[in-house]
């Protein structure tokens, strides 16, 4: 029996986990600290009661024999589907709810497309990146190449025409960076990725958080995205899901590899290998998508960006670089002094109680970098800034 050794080559210790283990570290060497946490992108608000109501109430359709639910579609309940398909069409898009899937998160979507490809395929990432892309693409068995984001280029990379490559992982707005890709930037990536014969992997997990009217929410707002790109989208940075589970993908059937259609490939893996999301928890997807649901997690996302505001202006008090946080709930900014990533974050950590995330984490063009989230709560995030501030 052989294991699979692909498994083996990457880090021991998953990034975030390696961040909370030095946090216990610090706790239990100064045990009547606080420690502010800017770290993991956890978010703190509770869930509005709107959606903890249709949680209620799917939970007690559960009870009564004539409204209980069994099996549900494994493509996801038509009702949320279409909610969804309806929330695209405010942004003036035709989304139709047959191409949606819906599952309990990106993440899992993000790594469960690799089923989809040939391992004799080329991976083309940025980095910094979200881990998640790397590991998986590692895990299984595929070159991996990179594009790095720099500070010059606004850590937001551009295809080379003269490389080859055959999937394409996007995140925008980005995980760590914050940085968010322009309609003519997507433009250059669908075309290029048109011209390669590639599939854009489009992570749009924090679109809802982009209030520049001029950037782009999805990567269908791009002419020919349909023919080349598969969006990933999640209720938990928009909705506060982190510990609800809901997300979706959108797999159009103009999309064609090798003649096959992914649609129909993708729906055959859900059928085979998923066996769909908790009725009672698409219920309360669904919730999201009223009016009132819309204005409920608008105002915890609004809650969360002026978290963002505070903490990149005590940076910039500081003579601190960052990017981010304007239309992104993550800010990316420069270690002093030309410390490394590690090591500026430890300072931070153990002199100040201040934990943030280190960008060398990310890739290693995150080297020198660390990424602070604005998921803590106000009076974290404030006594932080309190203390960035004088720095």
């Amino acid at each position: 029996m052989k294991v699979n050794h692909h498994m083996l080559e990457l880090e021991n210790n998953y990034l975030f986990s390696e961040v909370a283990k030095r946090i216990r570290t610090a706790q239990a060497a100064h045990p009547d600290r606080t420690i502010l946490k800017c770290s993991i992108g956890d978010v703190t608000r509770p869930l509005p009661s709107i959606l903890t109501d249709a949680l209620k109430n799917a939970a007690e359709e559960m009870h009564h024999a004539e409204t209980f639910h069994g099996y549900g579609a494994e493509q996801g309940e038509p009702f949320l589907r279409e909610a969804i398909a309806g929330y695209y069409t405010k942004r003036g898009l035709a989304i139709d709810p047959e191409d949606i899937f819906i599952s309990d998160g990106a993440k899992s979507d993000l790594g469960d497309l690799c089923d989809l490809f040939d391992a004799d395929n080329t991976v083309l990432l940025p980095n910094p990146v979200y881990p998640v892309y790397f590991d998986t693409s590692i895990m299984s068995g595929r070159r991996v190449k990179f594009l790095n984001g720099t500070k010059e280029n606004g850590f937001l990379p551009m295809p080379d025409e003269n490389e080859k490559a055959d999937i394409l992982y996007l995140c925008s707005p980005n995980n760590p960076t914050g940085a968010v890709y322009s309609r003519e930037q997507l433009a250059v990536w669908v075309q290029y990725a048109l011209a390669q014969g590639a599939v854009l992997l489009f992570d749009a997990a924090y679109e809802s958080y982009i209030s520049d009217p001029a950037l782009p929410h999805s990567i269908y707002e791009i002419e020919g995205a349909e023919r080349c790109a598969i969006e990933i989208n999640s209720l938990s940075k928009m909705a506060g899901f982190t510990g609800v589970r809901c997300g979706w993908t959108i797999v159009p059937r103009t999309l064609r590899l090798d003649g096959a259609s992914l649609h129909d490939m993708w729906l055959r893996r859900m059928s085979t290998k998923y066996n769909g999301t908790s009725y009672i928890i698409q219920k309360a997807a669904a919730a999201v998508f009223t009016e009132e649901g819309q204005s409920a997690v608008h105002e915890d996302i609004a809650y969360y960006m002026e978290n963002a505001r505070i903490l990149k202006s005590a940076l910039t008090k500081a003579g601190i670089w960052s990017t981010g946080g304007e239309n992104a709930p993550y800010i990316w900014f420069q270690a002093p002094n030309g410390m490394g990533s590690w090591e500026c974050f430890d300072l931070l950590l153990n002199q100040y109680g201040i934990a943030g995330t280190p960008g060398a984490g990310f890739g290693t063009a995150g080297e020198g970098y660390l990424r602070f989230s604005s998921f803590g709560t106000r009076e974290t995030v404030q006594a932080a800034a309190d203390i960035l501030e004088t720095l």
